[in-house]
């Protein structure tokens, strides 16, 4: 088989700010955008990696969700429980700069972790966790 990851999948609950972190804190390129108000599915992506992107998507969009899961998926999201993210960059110190200057809410500043990978943590504003890890 010949396969890559393409397209991974994060909730939002607010479009235009879910926009300003990927797009403006984190410096990724706005792929696609479809649907309107916050019915929209918006896809992201790092510059120079046409490949991998990100689709932010409304969480309970599918019609087969039921009242319940809504009210499930709403209650983790605003607990930061229900979705995440690992990325990946050579300069932690700079990238965590640019989170905390852009606001980003911080979860774990860069840190030695005892399994060998130095990384930092912030939550995007709909609650989901972005481990951020340093290439070596």
């Amino acid at each position: 088989m010949d396969l890559t990851i393409h397209t991974s999948s994060l909730p939002h609950d607010d479009p235009e700010e879910s926009l300003a972190f990927y797009r403006d804190v984190l410096g990724f390129e706005v792929r696609n955008d479809v649907g309107q108000g916050r019915m929209r599915w918006i896809t992201v992506g790092p510059a120079g990696q046409p490949g991998t992107s990100i689709l932010l998507a409304p969480p309970a969009a599918d019609p087969g969700v039921t009242e319940d899961e809504r009210r499930t998926i709403a209650e983790m999201m605003a607990k930061g429980t229900y979705g995440w993210i690992l990325l990946a960059t050579h300069d932690l110190d700079a990238t965590f700069g640019q989170l905390r200057a852009g606001g980003a809410e911080i979860v774990q500043e860069p840190a030695e972790q005892p399994y060998g990978i130095r990384d930092c943590a912030v939550r995007d504003p709909a609650g989901n966790l972005v481990r951020i890890q340093e290439l070596r």
